[in-house]
């Protein structure tokens, strides 16, 4: 019994020597990544049973050749130990990490929700008034001058229009997050969807006093859906037209870089704070009150068009960026070419 106690205790004051020495490695490394956590945790759990039990053989003073064969087999132990154990911890980490940002892209999900609802009802909720009201004015004859009548007649038209471009945003935007958005990619040449999308515009952009620019030639052809297409580029530059102050300038360029061709927009906001650069393209992200579009603004969609325009990108297979500028900010889209 003496001897066993012996042995016990041999083995337990090596196996906490290592056991101590792994705890304050892993101190030292807390801010360290999972696998390196796991990584350490499982080295110290092995190192400490082999040096244990070379302990307790040195200490029965075994003969060389016992003692070569008592390492060797608890060096071979170690080695599979160590290989199998950091393989799946590996494994577990990538698990763990993965659910995390899960846990957290659905927390994003669910508050990009919440404030789509808040936003969508916001922009519901006045141009809906504002209708009754005229509506009401116009069946009570409240309203009986000729212009003025005419006035309501445009104007419940205007918001009509505006609360149809809402629901079209919110439909493509479902169609987006579903997976449901079939593309049927052609050969599109850009330079005519840039061509189509400045014309819808100009009225816009005319009535901010704001100068649009774009290239003349060097406009590349690209493997896109049309349609989609033409809503990327009409949102960036109906965008660009909101958020420019008067007297302002939006700038188109494209070309063509190795097997991909790019398109930029590019405006003189003033630029977007650098904290929301990441959430630019969130949905029903608007940014500071400074850059929220006002009445009439071309019919503003509740903070969707850049999410709409990062879905579109995306289901292309091409990426969409934004960078501040020296006097504003700068779309870049990458498309593949045809």
């Amino acid at each position: 019994m003496r001897d066993v106690l012996l042995i016990f205790a041999i083995a337990l004051g090596a196996a906490l020597g290592i056991g101590l020495a792994g705890a304050v490695l892993l101190r030292a490394l807390r801010r360290s990544s999972i696998t390196v956590h796991l990584n350490v945790l499982l080295t110290t759990t092995v190192v400490a049973v082999a040096v244990g039990v070379m302990a307790v053989a040195e200490a029965m003073f075994l003969s060389a050749h016992d003692l070569e064969v008592v390492l060797i087999t608890v060096a071979a132990a170690a080695v599979v130990s160590i290989a199998v154990g950091g393989h799946f911890g590996r494994r577990l980490a990538r698990a763990a990490v993965w659910r995390d940002q899960a846990r957290e892209r659905e927390r994003q999900l669910e508050k990009g929700r919440r404030d789509l609802v808040a936003w969508v009802s916001h922009d519901l909720r006045t141009p809906l008034a504002g209708l009754r009201a005229m509506a009401e004015a116009l069946e009570d004859r409240v309203v009986r001058d000729p212009d003025t009548v005419d006035e309501y007649h445009r104007r419940i038209r205007l918001e009509t229009d505006r609360m149809t471009r809402l629901v079209d945003d919110l439909f493509e935007l479902s169609r987006i997050n579903a997976g449901a958005l079939r593309l049927s990619l052609t050969a599109v040449p850009l330079g005519e969807v840039v061509s189509d999308a400045l014309a819808s515009t100009i009225p816009l952009a005319d009535a901010r006093r704001i100068k649009l620019i774009a290239s003349e030639s060097g406009w590349p052809t690209v493997a896109a859906s049309e349609p989609e297409l033409a809503r990327v580029v009409a949102n960036l530059l109906l965008n660009a037209v909101r958020y420019t102050p008067a007297d302002g300038t939006v700038r188109i360029e494209a070309g063509r870089e190795d097997d991909h061709a790019w398109l930029s927009v590019a405006d003189t906001c003033g630029g977007i704070p650098p904290a929301d650069l990441p959430r630019v393209f969130d949905i029903a992200f608007r940014g500071e009150p400074a850059r929220s579009p006002g009445p009439g603004d071309g019919g503003a969609s509740g903070g969707l068009g850049l999410a709409i325009v990062h879905g579109l990108v995306e289901a292309h297979g091409g990426r969409v960026e934004v960078r501040n500028t020296p006097d504003g900010c700068q779309f870049m889209v990458r498309l593949a070419t045809a």
